[in-house]
Order: C-alpha cells, then structure tokens, then sequence
C-alpha cells in the first residue's frame, strides 16, 4: 500500500510540475515536417530582465506549459547568440554591432515589428512560417495564454 501511495504522489507531483519542451529551430523544424504545429519563439537576451521575469514568471505558469507542450513547438532564442542558424531554408548568421555587441539576423527577421525589435519578443510562426504574430514586451501569462489559445490548431 507504501508504495502504491508514493507511485501515486510521484505521479501527480510529475504532472503538476511539468517542464517546458523546448526545441532547437532544427529540431522544432523536423519535428514540424511530421507533426505541423505552429512555432512560439521567445526572443531574448542574458542582460533584459524583463526577459528574465518571463522566464520565471509567465514561462513558468502550468497552465502556460501545457498549452505550449501540447499545440506549439517552443523555442526559447537568445537574439545575441553568435551561431549560425539554418531554418526554413535560409542561413541566418550573427550580426556584430561593436567590440562585444550584435544582433542575431534571425532575431531581426522574427521579431523586428515597425524598424523596431523589442525585448523580450514573442513570435508566433504558423506551420508554414508566416507570422501570426509579434508580441514585444513583457506579457503576463493571462496575455499569453488568450493569444495561445486563438492561434491554435
């Protein structure tokens, strides 16, 4: 009876602590070719911390999760990552600015909204990488989650 109660609260404690399944542009890409879904891309950087307050607030939210896990491919992007990036048939490459400064061409191209990109920027890509849409700015989960539950399939 011991350890069919510790099965049975490892169990649930798994599901109410589910991770985020976060992929690669590659590996959302090929999973995608299988299985379309749309792409949820979170652009960000180390230095935003409003960046920093998604990741551990609206990102964290279990509702937020389960919608990203079961209808998106979620890729979490670091606009300021200096590799090369193959995606939807283009080679995306780092741009550099200065001495220790740039922007990812990827970044520009998924996020850039009216000459402006924004962080943190939420990029939502249909199966066929047209965008949805562009959130730029910190968003709350309740946000989030309206957006997410519109552009599902």
């Amino acid at each position: 009876m011991k350890k069919f109660l510790l099965l049975f609260f490892l169990l649930i404690a798994n599901q109410n602590f589910a991770q985020l399944n976060t992929h690669t542009f590659e590996e959302a890409e090929k999973l995608s070719k299988i299985s379309p879904k749309p792409f949820v891309i979170f652009l960000h950087t180390d230095w935003c911390n409003y960046c920093k307050m998604m990741e551990n607030t609206t990102f964290k939210d279990q509702k937020i999760r389960e919608e990203l896990n079961k209808n998106f491919y979620f890729i979490s992007f670091n606009a300021e990552d200096r590799k090369a990036i193959n995606f939807n048939n283009h080679a995306f490459k780092f741009i550099p600015k200065g001495n220790n400064s740039g922007v990812h061409e990827l970044a520009i191209s998924l996020g850039e909204k009216d000459g402006n990109l924004v962080y943190p920027t939420i990029a939502i890509l249909d199966s066929d990488y047209s965008i949805l849409a562009q959130i730029q700015s910190f968003t709350n989960s309740k946000i989030v989650l309206e957006i997410l539950q519109k552009l599902k399939r």
